[in-house]
């Protein structure tokens, strides 16, 4: 599909599931166990965690419980997107400060915001396989701990002076600086701005606001739902099963997400400027997912795993499903990654119970809902005679989601599919779906079943 026609090409979403044998197909696979650590807001400075260090905040408490040691396990995943440079391999590195063993395997995955469900895709298939019994799969982001980037003029002039040998060379290339060399740009704005459009994730946000209509008054209204969803289920405990406190270096105690605005209304909302798109645009601060640092570990275990070890599982891991599109639509991804996993599962919407759908941005979550419930968009983008249909409210994203939580990208996915397993069971829902867009036009998707 393009954005400028909304016309179908020959192949609008490829997969990039293994070729062979269906998704479906193989050992049945379980979600046993999981914990994340509380999300917590940038504030303009690194944070009091890296990458590892939110990996082990809430790993060790995880581990802690199971009735396994923890070198029981067959190998260690682990998304991230900005590894910082103490912790390349972050999987192996949180892996030996759990205490996993030094033959313990462990590497990462990275796909933008798909790197915590990669994990999960990835063990998934390997215990579906018959190659592996137990795995420990996540994501960890410290996104306040992105770095700062020269410019290429201020690399250059560093290394011609480093490459200056005599006292006349040096001050030639002292000549050459400039004030502005001391002015870096901050990683994280590169690393969200895709490098064939041109576009940052929230202008991607916009495109799709214009294509479906979504006014601005409807993504503050969602955002405002967002917040009050996760205040209350802070408040009833729905995430008590989940959530492990982070303890900093310097004891203080972070035991909840703390983006999340309970007071917040329409009229505060509605003051805030848009940030990619000035006068008219329509995503703002207020409407989009926040910068933020998080982790989450999700364990998984084959059945003869689950028996041997005594765990209850949680949920079953059916299916996932990736797709690919143009990436100034990249928002698109959940609807073009679920629509073909529930046709390959023969399931309907209105079999799905409880919808994990993470919120990038407002407007891009009610895009989504919007092409779902097209008759034209439907027919040339996915192939169906008849439109997808409405997801009903109530079952999505039902205790709130990245607006108000934080999207600390390479985490957002494995939380998701932790917390649906949590909410379907709470709900006793049979069936959920958590999906996600990702950042240079991909979508991730995985169907997950009462056990």
């Amino acid at each position: 599909m393009t954005a400028e026609t909304g016309e179908r090409r020959e192949s609008p979403a490829r997969r990039t599931s293994p070729p062979g044998e269906p998704a479906a197909a193989g050992r049945p696979v379980y979600v046993v166990d999981g914990a994340r650590t509380p999300f917590l807001r940038a504030r303009g400075k690194p944070g009091p965690f890296t990458p590892v260090d939110l990996a082990v905040q809430c790993g060790r408490p995880l581990l802690a419980r199971q009735p396994f040691a923890p070198n029981a396990f067959d190998t260690v995943i682990l998304g991230c997107v900005n590894v910082i440079a103490d912790e390349m391999n972050p999987a192996r590195v949180a892996a030996l400060r759990l205490g996993m063993g030094e033959a313990m395997t462990a590497f990462t995955v990275q796909i933008n915001c798909g790197s915590g469900m990669q994990s999960l895709d990835t063990a998934f298939r390997t215990i579906k396989a018959g190659k592996a019994e137990l795995i420990l799969a996540g994501g960890a982001e410290a996104l306040s701990h992105a770095p700062l980037v020269f410019s290429r003029g201020a690399t250059e002039w560093f290394a011609r002076f480093a490459a200056a040998k005599s006292l006349g060379q040096r001050l030639a290339a002292l000549g050459g600086w400039r004030p502005g060399f001391l002015k870096p740009v901050i990683g994280l704005e590169r690393g969200l701005t895709d490098p064939v459009t041109e576009l940052n994730m929230g202008q991607t946000a916009e495109v799709l606001a214009h294509l479906f209509g979504i006014s601005r008054a409807a993504a503050d209204a969602y955002a405002l739902e967002s917040h009050h969803r996760l205040a209350a289920a802070q408040k009833d405990g729905h995430l008590a099963g989940e959530v492990v406190p982070a303890i900093a270096p310097d004891g203080t105690v972070y035991e909840a997400d703390d983006g999340v605005r309970p007071d917040t209304s329409l009229e505060k909302l509605g003051r805030l400027a848009p940030v990619f798109e000035k006068p008219y645009g329509k995503v703002t601060p207020g409407n989009s997912s926040q910068i933020t640092d998080g982790a989450s570990w999700v364990i998984l275990a084959s059945e003869a795993a689950a028996e041997r070890h005594g765990l209850t599982p949680l949920a079953r891991i059916v299916d996932s499903e990736w797709a690919a599109l143009d990436p100034s639509i990249m928002g698109l991804g959940p609807v073009m990654s679920v629509t073909p996993l529930l046709r390959r599962q023969e399931l309907a919407r209105q079999d799905i119970g409880v919808w994990e759908l993470n919120e990038a941005f407002a407007a891009q979550v009610l895009a989504c809902l919007a092409a779902w419930e097209s008759p034209e968009f439907c027919r040339h983008a996915l192939g169906l005679e008849e439109p997808f249909g409405r997801i009903e409210h109530r079952r999505l994203n039902v205790d709130g989601g990245a607006i108000s939580l934080g999207h600390p990208v390479g985490t957002s996915g494995n939380r998701i599919v932790l917390h649906l397993a949590h909410a379907m069971r709470r709900l006793g829902e049979k069936r959920g779906v958590a999906t996600e867009c990702i950042g240079g036009g991909q979508g991730g998707a995985m169907l997950l079943e009462a056990p």
